[in-house]
């Protein structure tokens, strides 16, 4: 592999079959914090428990019902919209019981477009999937947030895992396209909010408001009980952005502003993947900013890592979250 000489980025990748080589002169910038991308980890305490009462929901457009306990079944949760996907694989419907495998249903919906706090995985190319649950597997892909659990909770997942499995999953989730799902808004005040489960749940009632949004994302359900109690997989999200957030993140990603390289030339044309490497347009904005950081400091070292150690290197926090605004805000078809 090449490697960051001075201040210029100089890398070749292969990936494929392509090769790509290229050099570019990068200003040096300060490291991004934890602290300062703590809206895109979204940490709280364990939430309060929902306790059952027998009562079966209903969501529209669905001829299903499901009590509370059924809705979050780790080991057959909810199926409310079964012609919205393909048939399911055992392993994303139902799990591993035995082993300890939750249903990839459970956190990533049957239609994969997961929420904040995991990954939307619909549309991901097969190849890049089946790496990343082998870096998981193999203790080279974590967070750098140590409490987040559901990053553990994976690696553990994917360990138990065998191989057929983690192919069946791979080629189920990547047989669906993915949808838009995030409506980024830029503004200077947002309603507040609380943090449940890796989301920001806006406040109802005598503690509801506006504040200043200052130098965060706040991704948050269109629907809080569709999300975070029915888990509705048509339900998206609204993700609050600074202004202007976008205009800066779309010279970093299209011309690298100095201090990174163009995405699309590893994430292609439009940012739509490139072979083996993921697109990113429309996805959680949370998500994308957990990824430049985690591998900015180190803990993704998976195989195509390296390729992305400089990219990041001089990216501030204000970077990333600008990046991440700009990629949330594409849709997820560029036609």
């Amino acid at each position: 592999m090449g490697q960051a000489r001075g201040n210029s980025y100089w890398r070749q990748a292969h990936l494929a079959g392509v090769v790509i080589a290229f050099a570019v002169p990068l200003q040096a910038g300060a490291q991004a914090t934890i602290a300062e991308l703590a809206w895109a980890y979204a940490i709280s305490p364990a939430g309060p428990t929902i306790e059952e009462d027998g009562t079966l929901h209903t969501l529209p457009g669905s001829d299903r019902s499901f009590t509370r306990t059924q809705i979050r079944n780790f080991f057959g949760p909810a199926d409310w919209y079964p012609g919205d996907h393909p048939e399911m694989p055992e392993i994303v419907a139902q799990g591993r019981e035995p082993a300890g495998i939750w249903a990839c249903s459970m956190c990533h919906y049957p239609n994969g477009q997961g929420r904040p706090e995991n990954a939307g995985v619909a549309g991901l190319p097969k190849e890049y999937f089946v790496q990343q649950m082998h870096d998981l597997r193999d203790g080279l892909r974590g967070s750098a947030q140590t409490l987040k659990a559901n990053t553990l909770l994976m690696a553990g997942f994917a360990k138990a895992m065998t191989d057929q499995e983690i192919e069946q999953a791979a080629e189920y989730f990547g047989s669906m396209s993915w949808r838009p799902w995030i409506e980024v808004v830029e503004t200077d005040t947002v309603p507040k909010t609380r943090i449940q489960g890796g989301m920001h749940l806006k406040l109802e009632g005598a503690e509801a408001g506006m504040e200043p949004i200052g130098q965060r994302i706040v991704e948050s359900p269109i629907d809080a009980e569709h999300t975070e109690v029915l888990r509705n997989p048509r339900s998206g999200f609204v993700a609050y952005v600074p202004v202007g957030a976008i205009a800066k993140g779309a010279a970093l990603a299209e011309g690298g502003d100095g201090k990174t390289i163009q995405c699309s030339i590893c994430h292609g044309e439009n940012l739509v993947g490139l072979a083996a490497v993921p697109p990113l347009r429309g996805r959680s904005p949370s998500y994308l900013a957990r990824q430049l950081i985690d591998m900015q400091l180190g803990s993704r070292n998976g195989l195509w890592a390296p390729l992305m150690a400089a990219v990041v290197e001089n990216l501030t926090a204000e970077d990333m979250l600008n990046l991440s605004a700009y990629l949330a805000s594409l849709p997820p078809d560029p036609q």
